[in-house]
């Protein structure tokens, strides 16, 4: 039940996101209204605790409990629908004036980074695009391939038996039955998860990594799911590789700081996740020739959030979205890195 289990994922998602980002609002008009709070017991003076940010009513019900999870999930409040917006079109403003202090009116970077992670991996699972069964394509499209040079094959030894009969020559036959033949089996090879690497490369190569490869041959479908689950449950690893390469880009500037460049790279994600999102419910729609229009997206997103956040002229945005472009690239490949590590050593 793959759909249950995607719808699960955005509800354990926007919970999470809910956990990290307090909102902030109106009280709930309950019925009932403590004198103290009932999380930390102090005084309470309006509809929520001073000392611990609580709400002075608490819901007790079944239809609160889904009342407090809708609104986490869609965000009435407003924060929701003002951080979108801006993170599309104005990711540099919504980053610098999140740094300045606006905490209230916004999502926070780690909340909205959690939803979009979870709302990700919850579409791509509904699409289709992270079936574990995918290889079963390969796998088909190898055994026409395996079953068109056996057909190959056999004209050749046909005719082969025809021409010795007949007295002509086969040596010409002989070669090309022969070259058949190692293309068939290197085709068997490939179907059965080998890898056609040159003799002796896996006899140099250390132990792990000749476990690795042997966990991969015996069982790809296994690793490719491994890969999945580590990449849901370690696309945090995502900021902290991201980070040093923004660095880079401000090495001795006293302005800005780490902090600053981990807001903007979690933004900066968190959009490139959405991203990733629109592609997947186009390419469910089928019409993927727009979903690749989508990856002239990310350069120009980023040069808008360099010169917005941190208020560069044209020529500085510029040199460095080209820079940080290819950071980018660096950071996913050592991302993926990790992830086939994990899938298969695991």
């Amino acid at each position: 039940m793959p759909d249950l289990e995607a719808l699960g994922d955005v509800a354990t998602g926007a919970l999470l996101a809910g956990a990290v980002e307090p909102k902030t609002g109106q009280a709930a008009d309950g019925h009932t209204h403590e004198a103290n709070c009932l999380n930390c017991g102090t005084r309470l003076i309006g509809p929520y605790c001073a000392a611990c940010g609580q709400k002075a009513h608490v819901h007790r019900s079944i239809r609160g409990f889904f009342q407090d999870m809708v609104q986490a999930l869609f965000n009435f409040e407003g924060k929701f629908w003002r951080t979108l917006p801006m993170l599309a079109w104005r990711p540099g403003e919504l980053t610098r004036r999140y740094i300045a202090g606006e905490r209230a009116s916004f999502i926070s970077p780690v909340a909205l980074y959690l939803f979009s992670v979870f709302l990700m991996f919850a579409v791509l699972n509904m699409t289709g695009a992270l079936d574990s069964k995918a290889p079963g394509v390969i796998d088909a499209n190898l055994g026409t391939a395996v079953n068109e040079q056996k057909a190959d094959l056999a004209k050749l030894e046909k005719r082969r038996a025809a021409n010795a009969a007949a007295g002509a020559a086969v040596t010409d036959l002989d070669r090309k039955i022969a070259s058949e033949k190692d293309a068939l089996a290197q085709l068997e090879k490939v179907r059965r998860g080998g890898f056609t690497t040159k003799a002796g490369v896996n006899d140099d190569a250390p132990a792990w990594v000749r476990d690795a490869v042997r966990k991969a041959q015996k069982n790809p479908e296994l690793v490719i799911y491994k890969v999945q689950d580590a990449a849901s449950k370690f696309s945090w690893l995502l900021i902290p590789l991201s980070i040093p390469f923004l660095w880079l880009l401000f090495p001795f500037s006293r302005k800005f700081h780490l902090y600053d460049h981990t807001v903007f790279v979690t933004y900066s994600l968190s959009f490139m996740m959405m991203l990733v999102i629109a592609g997947g419910l186009l390419v469910a729609a089928g019409v993927s020739g727009l979903a690749g229009l989508l990856f002239l997206v990310p350069p120009f997103h980023m040069y808008r959030q360099l010169k917005g956040a941190y208020q560069l002229g044209r020529f500085g945005a510029l040199w460095r979205t080209v820079a940080l472009t290819v950071f980018a690239f660096v950071a996913v490949s050592l991302f993926v890195v990790l992830l086939v590590a994990l899938g298969v050593l695991a």
